[in-house]
């Protein structure tokens, strides 16, 4: 049976960033919060576990050898940060301090992909593909808040290093009600569909569910498959839709290069698998500008728009 989305609500990701952290530290000594110089999410934790808390400053090397220090003496870390940032200045920092001794650190950041209007130095086009090129490190990209909030939550018995990716987190629509249960490392079928599969991440699963509905009405049947987990990745669910529907869209808002789109047609070329078709959408090779993160998706061909008329097109409907 379908569920029916609203997609008429609205959460603060960071507001459920904080409220999940600090409600695990409340039972859990071993939680710990860190940051680089980012209030959001920190306030509340702070209040109530002042000595579990440390800003290091605007120095995401440290705040990741910091929290090594604390792994190490049998502590869960979690850091708030900002992914541009976390993903590449502190890069050697998490492969070697925490992903070589595969240590449990949480690094949780925003401004992902073209959000968050700070021009090219500020997006994470890449932290996908970087943080899933290294050993033990787990990468996630959450598609709601309680979807966000269900991995934070159930992170704390995770082994290994973990990426939590996200928007600016200030106004996330609510797709899934509070009781649908995710498991990390397994993908969510959104929405069931015949003719075609999106396999998409982040805050293209919204849009995806969107474009679903909307061709459902001109007869095109568009599965929707919710991979909040891009490393690893759950091949199963990328078999299933390529047995099911025999075409793919893969759909991320990161350079389609090493990330979403590349994990699945790994999948598919390591099982020889021969689609009726194959597209992805995604960031091209290219540094954009200032913009809303709207106008650039549109501007660079991956908005709802591009991806539903190339459905459209696919199927005669255009």
């Amino acid at each position: 049976m379908q569920v029916s989305y609203t997609l008429d609500q609205y959460n603060s990701g960071r507001t459920v960033v904080g409220e999940a952290i600090t409600q695990l530290a409340k039972d859990d000594p071993r939680i710990w919060l860190l940051t680089p110089d980012i209030g959001w999410g920190c306030n509340d934790f702070k209040a109530a576990h002042p000595e579990r808390f440390i800003d290091t400053g605007i120095a995401e090397q440290c705040v990741v050898g910091v929290s090594a220090g604390l792994a190490l003496e049998g502590n869960i870390p979690f850091i708030i940060g900002m992914m541009p940032f976390m993903s590449m200045r502190a890069l050697e920092q998490v492969r070697t301090d925490l992903c070589y001794p595969n240590l449990p650190v949480r690094i949780i950041a925003n401004y992902s992909g073209l959000t968050g209007n700070g021009g090219s130095t500020h997006y994470a086009m890449e932290d996908m593909a970087l943080f899933s090129s290294l050993v033990n490190m787990t990468v996630c990209a959450p598609a709601d808040p309680n979807q966000l909030k269900q991995i934070i939550l159930k992170s704390v018995d995770w082994k290994g290093p973990m990426s939590i990716r996200m928007d600016p987190g200030k106004n996330n629509a609510i797709l899934y009600p509070e009781d649908v249960q995710f498991e990390i490392g397994k993908a969510y079928a959104a929405r069931e569909g015949k003719d075609i599969t999106i396999i998409a991440c982040g805050e293209m699963v919204s849009e995806a569910i969107k474009i679903s509905k909307a061709l459902e009405e001109k007869g095109i049947s568009v599965g929707v498959v919710d991979m909040f987990t891009i490393k690893p990745l759950d091949k199963e669910a990328v078999l299933k839709a390529a047995a099911e529907t025999g075409r793919i869209i893969t759909w991320e808002d990161h350079l389609m290069n090493n990330g979403l789109s590349s994990a699945v047609s790994d999948v598919l070329t390591d099982h020889c698998v021969a689609l009726k078709s194959f597209k992805r959408f995604g960031i091209p090779q290219v540094y954009p500008g200032f913009g809303d993160s709207q106008e650039l998706y549109h501007k660079y061909g991956y908005d709802g728009q591009a991806v539903q008329a190339y459905i459209e097109a696919l199927f005669g409907k255009a």
